[in-house]
């Protein structure tokens, strides 16, 4: 009988957490060791519509989640795909899964969170130094005084979001969709940037987007056949609201210039399939890959941009510095700086809490110079998906993430059937006769 493995998480929804819960899925469902059942679960406000009933892996995954929350017996295995301060331990061994924060400084809650579960898997080498250098004094109630520490307690693992290989590669294939939205964009270079648009202010927001916009139109205002900017970006939704305020944050931005010539700036908002996606990162109006990004748990949309062969304009911080490599990805200076407090809810963060900021005006010579300057970026472009399409693969994450559960599995104790032997008439005991004395 196969162990029953439940995995909790979000594998319904349109987020980086999605993606990532159904990737764990997938690779423990191909691996045919276990019972796969899936707990499947929200993550805010992002759609529930990520599941496509014609892709094979996805149907795999319907078949598995549950109706009701109700097992015949308890999980050997239980994977716990949240943030977090939600973990639950409800299996004989429990592992929690998570890209953590994309800070310096985890919330304790966090890290208690962690200690409620036999292993903790991380999605970068970031993510984990994290909560493994984060200690908190834990203090009495009544009196305030320290009385302990707050401090990861359990073993951890680090896992990399692993992209499939059979999709995100380079291709010359665009849907007639892909090319009608090209058609509206007359530059024949563009940079692009992927990743959603967050909460906070101008220089704020997670992703650095709004600052991205700003050095990019000062960088090539008044220029003469400049190039483009694409985002693909949008909130927590694909809504007409979403796009009129992802639109308005961009006007508040280029608003801040006057009597200049700005470069054009597309706004790509809505949902796109893997394969779209791959296009998108492929065709040829789209010269570069770029971010501004102040911290990431792993950072798969640079990950499956890199596998394009198109140069990556990215700083090497965070979680994205596990798989990007200054030999092969046009690097932004960066330093560590405090987080706004308008970046994530307040319970998210500490005073104490860092992250990167790139060199804007350094950064700005560098989107130049990749412009003028194009085909010797292309070099690294290449190295890039020649290393990447090797290393950070579905497959190769699978293995390590079979390799886990299995050491999990090892001191899952086993049910163990009692047989009392068959006795024929000959094996049958014999009691002594008695006399009486």
């Amino acid at each position: 009988m196969k162990p029953l493995v439940l995995i909790t998480a979000p594998v319904q929804t349109r987020s980086g957490y999605g993606n990532h819960s159904r990737d764990v899925c997938q690779a423990l469902i191909e691996s045919d060791k276990y019972d796969v059942r899936i707990q499947a679960v929200r993550w805010g406000s992002t759609p529930l519509n990520a599941l496509n009933n014609d892709n094979k892996s996805h149907q795999e995954i319907q078949k598995r989640i549950l109706r009701t929350p109700n097992l015949e017996k308890q999980p050997d295995v239980h994977l716990h795909i949240v943030i977090p301060n939600e973990f639950q331990p409800i299996a004989k061994k429990n592992i929690g899964m998570t890209a953590g924060i994309e800070t310096t400084i985890p919330p304790a809650e966090w890290i208690e969170g962690c200690n409620r579960m036999d292993l903790n898997i991380f999605t970068s080498e970031f993510s984990r130094d994290g909560f493994v250098n984060t200690h908190f004094d834990k203090l009495d109630k009544n009196t305030k005084q320290p009385i302990g520490q707050v401090k990861l307690e359990k073993p951890t693992e680090v896992l990399f979001e692993g992209a499939d290989t059979n999709i995100y590669k380079q291709t010359k294939v665009f849907s007639d969709d892909i090319q009608k939205q090209f058609n509206k964009i007359k530059e024949d270079f563009c940079f692009l940037f992927v990743g959603h648009w967050l909460q906070g202010g101008l220089g704020e927001d997670r992703k650095d987007i709004g600052m991205l916009l700003k050095v990019f139109y000062n960088t090539f205002k008044n220029t003469k056949n400049p190039p483009a900017l694409i985002l693909k970006t949008s909130g927590a939704n694909f809504s007409i609201i979403d796009r009129n305020e992802i639109t308005k944050k961009i006007d508040m931005v280029k608003n801040t210039f006057k009597d200049v010539k700005l470069p054009n700036v597309y706004l790509l908002h809505g949902e796109l399939s893997d394969d779209e996606m791959n296009q998108l990162y492929n065709h040829p109006k789209v010269k570069a890959h770029i971010t501004f990004t102040h911290g990431e748990g792993f950072g798969r949309p640079l990950l499956e941009a890199s596998l394009s062969g198109k140069p990556v304009i990215a700083p090497i911080s965070t979680g994205q510095a596990d798989f990007l490599n200054s030999d092969y990805t046009v690097e932004l200076p960066h330093e560590m700086t405090k987080v706004s407090p308008n970046a994530f809810p307040k319970d998210y963060i500490t005073p104490e809490s860092m992250w990167s900021t790139v060199n804007y005006g350094i950064s700005g010579r560098i989107m130049l110079d990749v412009f003028n300057n194009y085909p010797k970026y292309l070099v690294k472009g290449k190295k890039a998906m020649l290393v990447n399409s090797q290393t950070f693969t579905h497959e190769e994450m699978k293995n390590k993430l079979v390799n886990i559960v299995d050491k999990m599995l090892v001191d899952v104790p086993k049910k163990v059937e009692l047989k009392l032997p068959n006795l024929s008439n000959s094996d049958k005991l014999k009691l002594p006769k008695l006399k009486k004395g």
